[in-house]
């Protein structure tokens, strides 16, 4: 009997956290319509103008799905995370290093594809686990706050980054950018172009990153690890009383989150830049999968959907300018989302309130 009430209040609350999950979303678009009245633009023609852009034509679906991959990824690394108690802002670092470690690998060695495509995920998911891995191990061993450590780890990072681009082997002649990688540390899906176009990068990646989800999926719900980590996330004291090493969860946590979050850069370097650039600033896939996670409420499945809605806002979004209205509406859009979504402790209360109201009403 208790484990049907406890099954039906499981329910309930996924139900109602998807329910203020698009309440929000639904908000998120009316603050948009309302920046694009006041600039002058028709909110109707704008949106209509984005969902054209997302599904008027294959290529847009496949690059829709191309753009919301890496952001997945950062969201599941953020949302892992979240789950174990830690918050995660160095997804981004943990994503140029992915990047970079693939770049390396990819351009520097000449192998078979059976054999150098996996190499380079798994060398750059150890790059971000590593880089994960050093934020943990310095909140276990020293009490150093994830959130200063993760911050810092970007920077470096992204001046490691530049530092490999500029001045070593990397660097591409009279280019910015590195040497590009080997075809045979490509995941790109050549039979795909003649249904997409030539120039669309579709690549392995959705796929990967869907596999990746189940397996933390099944990891978080499934697995001893899992309920040694979600126990340290939800009472850290009552996990170290109930016999778990919650130095060792810390340090185990942060380095799987930075495996997620360095593959992630490891496929958009793959997949579809096959390079990496002298970045003038930080590519913001790190920080958007905060948004992604916080939308999906940190559930694994829920960031695949999440992902997909940003990526199409991001993709769809840049075809408004087509009717001269400014792409920038959607970051407005984005950030009332991730406002309201946060504000959703708020809307629960108000909802429960509702709720009990209507009960009384019945009652009498």
């Amino acid at each position: 009997m208790s484990n049907k009430i406890e099954k039906s209040k499981k329910k309930s609350s996924a139900g109602s956290t998807i329910l203020f999950s698009v309440i929000s979303i639904i908000l998120g678009l009316v603050v948009g319509a309302i920046a694009l009245t006041m600039a002058g633009f028709s909110p109707f023609e704008a949106y209509g103008a984005m969902l054209k852009g997302i599904f008027g034509k294959p290529k847009f679906i496949a690059w829709t799905i191309i753009m919301s991959t890496p952001l997945i990824l950062t969201g599941l690394s953020i949302a892992f995370a979240f789950k174990t108690g830690l918050f995660n802002i160095g997804a981004e670092g943990q994503f140029i290093i992915g990047a970079l470690v693939a770049t390396m690998v990819g351009a520097g060695l000449d192998l078979p594809a059976i054999i150098h495509v996996p190499l380079t995920l798994i060398m750059a998911a150890l790059g971000g686990a590593i880089w994960g891995g050093f934020a943990g191990w310095l909140k276990s061993k020293f009490g150093i706050n994830e959130v200063i450590a993760t911050i810092m780890l970007n920077w470096i990072a992204f001046y490691l980054s530049n530092f490999m681009v500029k001045t070593t082997w990397l660097a591409k002649p009279n280019s910015e950018a590195s040497l590009d990688i080997h075809e045979s540390a490509s995941i790109g899906i050549d039979w795909m172009k003649g249904l997409v176009g030539p120039a669309t990068k579709v690549n392995w990646g959705i796929i990967i990153s869907i596999i990746l989800v189940l397996i933390i999926a099944f990891i978080l719900v499934k697995t001893t690890l899992g309920f040694e980590l979600r126990g340290v996330g939800h009472n850290k004291d009552a996990a170290e009383y109930g016999g778990i090493n919650v130095k060792r969860s810390i340090l185990q946590s942060m380095a799987i989150a930075g495996l997620l979050a360095g593959i992630a850069g490891a496929i958009q370097v793959m997949g579809v830049s096959h390079n990496i650039t002298i970045l003038a600033a930080q590519e913001g896939y790190g920080f958007d999968g905060i948004a992604v996670a916080l939308i999906a409420n940190s559930n694994p499945i829920g960031v695949v959907f999440s992902g997909l809605l940003f990526g199409a806002f991001k993709y769809g979004g840049t075809k408004m300018q087509a009717m001269g209205a400014p792409s920038e509406v959607i970051n407005i859009v984005i950030g009332s989302i991730v406002y309201f979504i946060a504000l959703s402790s708020v809307l629960r209360i108000v909802y429960t309130k509702m709720q009990q109201k209507r009960a009384k009403g019945g009652n009498e």
